[in-house]
């Protein structure tokens, strides 16, 4: 296979979209976790992760799944692009014979 260079701002693009992706795949989960660990003692209202996000979803909709969203966005999308082009960037220039 033919080593193909992949300009930096591609990688920048690349590793954005796979924050934004992942962000998207686990925030429900964590939304629910985080709701399961907010739970007093006295009155619990969800009984397990499924319970969580079902119910979830019957009072607010799927996109209630994702209010507050936004943050984890808009913080992760960046941190993803840098970590993931300089672990590219870093990978080829430690790999190189000399």
């Amino acid at each position: 296979m033919a080593d193909k260079q992949v300009s930096l701002p591609a990688k920048l693009i690349n590793g954005g979209i796979a924050g934004l992706i992942g962000v998207t795949c686990v925030f429900p989960i964590d939304l629910a976790k985080t709701r399961l660990q907010n739970q007093q003692n006295g009155s619990r209202l969800y009984s397990s992760l499924s319970d969580c996000l079902l119910k979830t979803i019957r009072s607010d909709g799927y996109f209630g799944m994702y209010r507050g969203a936004a943050v984890n966005l808009t913080l992760v999308t960046p941190e993803k692009a840098i970590k993931l082009a300089a672990n590219d960037f870093f990978r080829e220039m430690l790999s190189r014979d000399g």
